[in-house]
C-alpha cells in the first residue's frame, strides 16, 4: 500500500511543470524556516535556562543607567547578585538610580557606585576616570544602554550638527569607548559578556526615514559586535547585540505598557536571560514575534509604512498638518 501510494505521488510530481515544482519547493523551504525560527523562539522564550552571570565576573558596567531600560537593566542585575557601576550623567537621577537598584538587589551585600560621566561630551577626560574605574573592578558584564535619538521625526537636512552629532558621538563613539575601556580587562581574566544595545530600526526593517542618522549608528553597533565576537568568543568574552522594538520609556515618548510596548523592567528581564547566548537577538517574546511577522512583507511596502509614519510623526511635531 505504502510503495503504490509513493509510486503514485511520484508519477503526480512527473507530470508538474516545471516551474510549478519549483515554486512550491520554495514555498516548502519557506515554510520550514519560519517554523524552525518560531520554534526557536518557544525554546528560549519558555525552556532555556538563563545563564549564571556572576561566572563572568562579580560587577557589572551599565551605561545609560539613570532611568529606562539601562536602570531596568541595572536593578535585574543587582537582583541577580552582580555589584554595579551605574554611568550616566545626570548626578541627581543617577543617585535617584542607584538607590533604587540597591534596593532591588538581591542581597544587601549587593554594592552600587556611580559614575558621571556625559558621553556625548568632546572632552574624553570622562572615558579616563571610567578606565580607572573599571581597571579596579572584576568587571564581568559590561551592558552598553545609552542612547541618544532626534528629538522628534525629521529630514536628515533639518538636524542640527549638534543633534546629529550627539547622536553619532552617544550611539557609536561612547559605546566604542566604553568596550574599549572595559574588553582588555575581561582578556586578561579569560571571562566576559558585552551587551550591547541595538535597534530594530537598523537591522528589521529595511530603511528608516526621518530618523537615518539613529538608525545608522544603530547599525555600526551590531556589526562591531558580530565582528568582536568573532574576535573574542575563543578568548572567553560573549559579545551580544540586542535588538529591541518599542517599549515603554521617554525615549520614544510611550508611557503606557502593552503587549507589544512591554515596561522596562519586563523587557531587561528577558534580556538578562539571553545574555550569552546568541550574537544578535531580541529578547523580549513580542518584538522576536514582530521580527518574525515583518520577515514576510516585501521591503518596498515597509519602506513606504516607513515613509508615511515619519511624514505624519514629523507633521505632528512642527505643527503642520497632512494635505
Amino acid at each position: 500500500m505504502a510503495m503504490a501510494m509513493a509510486t503514485e505521488l511520484l508519477l503526480l510530481l512527473n507530470s508538474l511543470p516545471w516551474w510549478l515544482l519549483l515554486l512550491s519547493s520554495v514555498g516548502f523551504l519557506m515554510l520550514l524556516r519560519a517554523a524552525a525560527a518560531l520554534l526557536r523562539h518557544l525554546y528560549r522564550t519558555l525552556l532555556r535556562t538563563p545563564k549564571n552571570l556572576n561566572s563572568y565576573g562579580a560587577w557589572a558596567v551599565v551605561t545609560g543607567a539613570s532611568d529606562g531600560i539601562g536602570k531596568a537593566f541595572a536593578a535585574e542585575l543587582a537582583r541577580r547578585g552582580l555589584h554595579l557601576l551605574l554611568v550616566g550623567r545626570h548626578p541627581a537621577k543617577l543617585a535617584d538610580a542607584a538607590f533604587d537598584v540597591a534596593a532591588a538587589a538581591a542581597h544587601p551585600a549587593v554594592k552600587v557606585d556611580c559614575l558621571v560621566l556625559d558621553l556625548a561630551d568632546d572632552d574624553l577626560s570622562g572615558f579616563a576616570r571610567l578606565q580607572s574605574a573599571v581597571d579596579a573592578l572584576d568587571v564581568g558584564v559590561l551592558v552598553n544602554c545609552a542612547g541618544a535619538t532626534l528629538p522628534h521625526a525629521m529630514y536628515f537636512h533639518e538636524a542640527d550638527e549638534a543633534t546629529w552629532r550627539g547622536i553619532v558621538r552617544v550611539n557609536a563613539e561612547a559605546a566604542t569607548r566604553v568596550a574599549r575601556a572595559v574588553v582588555p580587562g575581561m582578556l586578561r581574566r579569560r571571562r566576559g559578556a558585552v551587551v550591547n544595545v541595538g535597534s530594530a530600526a537598523s537591522v528589521v526593517l529595511p530603511s528608516f526615514p526621518f530618523s537615518a542618522v539613529y538608525a545608522a549608528t544603530k547599525a555600526y553597533i551590531g556589526q562591531l559586535s558580530s565582528s568582536l565576537q568573532v574576535e573574542y568568543r575563543s578568548m572567553g568574552i560573549d559579545v551580544q547585540c540586542q535588538i529591541p522594538f518599542y517599549v515603554a520609556t521617554k525615549m520614544v515618548d510611550i508611557q503606557k505598557p502593552s503587549t507589544f510596548v512591554p515596561s522596562p523592567e519586563r523587557y531587561a528581564k528577558a534580556a538578562v536571560d539571553c545574555i550569552g547566548y546568541e550574537t544578535r537577538c531580541s529578547p523580549y517574546w513580542s518584538h522576536s514575534l514582530q521580527w518574525w511577522l515583518l520577515g514576510f512583507i516585501p521591503h518596498f511596502l515597509l519602506n513606504r509604512w516607513r515613509l508615511i509614519l515619519g511624514e505624519f510623526k514629523r507633521s505632528q511635531a512642527m505643527g503642520h498638518k497632512l494635505y
